[in-house]
C-alpha cells in the first residue's frame, strides 16, 4: 500500500498528468458538442445511434497514452527511477504499482469521456435513438472506462520498453493514429491482419469500428476486449522483464 501511495503522489504532484487529463476530456467532449450542433441525422433512422456519440473518444485515448508513457519515461529522463528501485528493490512490485496508479485515472477519464460525450450529444440532439436502451449502447459508452484503462497499461508498457519520452510518444501515436488504418490497405491480407490489431479490437468491443459484421470476424465483442487486454498484458510484461535486466 505504501508503494501505491508513493506512486500516487509522484503522479499527481506534477502538472503533466493534470493537463493531459484535461485535454483528454476536452478534446472528445468539446468536438462532439461541435459536431452534434451541426449533425443532420435522419429521423427515419430513429435519430442515429449511441455509437455516433463516441466516434471521437479515440482522441482522448491518444492523450491518455501520452499521459501513461510520460508517467514512466519522465522518471528515466530525470533519473528518479533509480530512487524508486532503491526504495523498492523488487522492480516488478514498483512497476505494477505504477501501472495501477496510472490505469485508475485513465479509467476515470474514460468514464467522463464516454458519458460526457453521450450527454452532450443528446442534450443538443435529443433523438430517441440516443437513449441507452440496450447492452450494445451501454457497452459503447461505459465500455470506454475499461478501454481507457487497458490503453494506459499498454502505453505504460511501451514507455518502460523505450524509456525515452519522444520515442515512446511517437511510437504510440503513429501506430494508433496512422499505422492501424494503413494496414487495411495492404492488398489481399490487409483486412485479415487488421482484424488482429489491438485498437481495432478495442473499437470492435465498443461497436465503433466500421467493417464487416461481427459474425464475420474471428472474435465477438467480449472476445476482442479479452484480446486487447492480453496484448496490453504482454507488452507490460515485456517492459517489466526489460526493466529487470537493464540498468536504471
Amino acid at each position: 500500500m505504501s508503494v501505491l501511495n508513493a506512486e500516487r503522489i509522484k503522479l499527481l504532484s506534477t502538472r503533466s498528468p493534470w493537463w493531459c487529463a484535461l485535454l483528454a476530456v476536452a478534446l472528445p467532449v468539446g468536438l462532439t458538442a461541435l459536431i452534434a450542433s451541426q449533425a443532420q441525422i435522419d429521423p427515419g433512422d430513429n435519430g442515429g445511434s449511441v455509437q455516433v456519440t463516441q466516434m471521437l473518444a479515440s482522441l482522448g485515448r491518444a492523450v491518455v497514452m501520452v499521459m501513461a508513457a510520460l508517467s514512466v519515461t519522465s522518471e528515466y529522463r530525470f533519473g528518479t527511477i533509480r530512487s524508486t528501485f532503491q526504495a523498492v528493490p523488487h522492480r516488478t512490485t514498483a512497476l505494477l504499482a505504477k501501472t495501477v496508479v496510472t490505469a485508475i485515472p485513465a479509467m476515470l477519464i474514460g468514464a467522463v469521456v464516454g458519458f460526457g460525450s453521450w450527454a452532450v450529444f443528446r442534450a443538443i440532439n435529443s433523438f430517441p435513438g440516443l437513449a441507452l436502451d440496450s447492452a450494445e449502447d451501454w457497452r459503447a459508452v461505459a465500455g470506454q472506462i475499461v478501454v481507457y484503462g487497458i490503453t494506459a497499461v499498454l502505453a505504460l508498457g511501451v514507455g518502460i520498453l523505450i524509456r525515452q519520452t519522444a520515442g515512446a510518444v511517437a511510437v504510440l501515436l503513429v501506430y494508433a493514429l496512422l499505422v492501424e488504418g494503413l494496414v487495411g490497405l495492404i492488398p489481399k491480407i490487409g483486412d485479415d491482419i487488421q482484424h488482429w490489431l489491438p485498437f481495432f479490437a478495442a473499437d470492435r468491443f465498443l461497436g465503433l469500428q466500421a467493417g464487416p459484421p461481427v459474425d464475420d470476424l474471428p472474435l465477438g465483442p467480449w472476445g476482442y476486449l479479452a484480446y486487447f487486454a492480453a496484448v496490453a498484458a504482454v507488452v507490460l510484461t515485456a517492459g517489466i522483464l526489460s526493466a529487470q535486466r537493464r540498468d536504471a
